[in-house]
């Protein structure tokens, strides 16, 4: 994991330094590598993997909107804090999804009460799966699989990349993915809620995907409630 830094007053690099740090070791957690920049074009031409993004919105140069927002495009997974004591650039900031938004000077608690949910996150959208075939055996993030489907025996992982016919059947999907993003709408379907698009009291839209999944209307509130928690935790 790397942890980014971008900001251009070196105290709160080094306040955010002394946090992470801190968090990690008090935790017993193997401390990840640490970055810090003083302006965005500095952290967009970094080459390394963005995993989660402490961004400043005033800078010279580049400001943090614009920053956050091409993070975003490069990779929707980066976890990205907006850390600035100017809460009118808050909107603007929520269009690119970002995770938090810290306000200066820095609350040492509200700080590691948001570190534990970056981590929950990070670690539910890295985690690997293996999905056995009768080809053989692939290995993916749980991120990129979009909904499993049943058609009688036979049972389908689409993923973003392409498709898995599975050696495995439903019950076994539901006890190895991650409860807090996967739902069972239907006998048939378990959809992943990062690639919710939209849905009704029936049918539920995922990205990129022509089929839509099987919504039972007697599941919708229990669904719909543990949706809008997933997207909570992801704010």
């Amino acid at each position: 994991m790397r942890i980014l830094i971008c900001d251009d007053d070196v105290l709160i690099i080094e306040q955010l330094q002394k946090l992470i740090t801190y968090y990690f070791e008090s935790n017993h957690l193997k401390c990840p590598e640490l970055v810090s920049f003083a302006n965005g074009e500095s952290l967009l031409a970094d080459k390394g993997e963005k995993d989660i993004v402490f961004l400043d919105i005033e800078m010279p140069g580049m400001n943090g909107i614009f920053v956050g927002n091409e993070l975003k495009k490069a990779n929707k997974n980066t976890i990205i804090f907006v850390v600035t004591s100017y809460s009118e650039y808050l909107d603007e900031a929520m269009r690119f999804h970002v995770f938090r938004y810290l306000s200066k000077p820095l609350d040492r608690q509200r700080f590691f009460r948001n570190m534990k949910d970056a981590l929950a996150y990070y670690n539910t959208m890295t985690a690997k799966i293996p999905i056995d075939t009768k080809e053989g055996v692939y290995t993916l993030p749980t991120s990129q699989i979009v909904f499993i489907e049943a058609h009688g025996r036979k049972v389908t992982v689409h993923t973003v990349q392409r498709d898995f016919e599975s050696i495995h059947n439903m019950n076994y999907w539901l006890e190895h993915l991650p409860k807090n993003c996967f739902f069972q709408t239907h006998r048939s379907f378990i959809v992943n809620f990062e690639h919710i698009t939209d849905f009704d009291h029936s049918t539920i839209r995922l990205t990129n995907m022509q089929t839509m999944a099987y919504l039972t209307r007697r599941k919708y509130s229990s669904f719909k409630n543990a949706y809008l928690i997933f997207l909570e935790s992801t704010r």
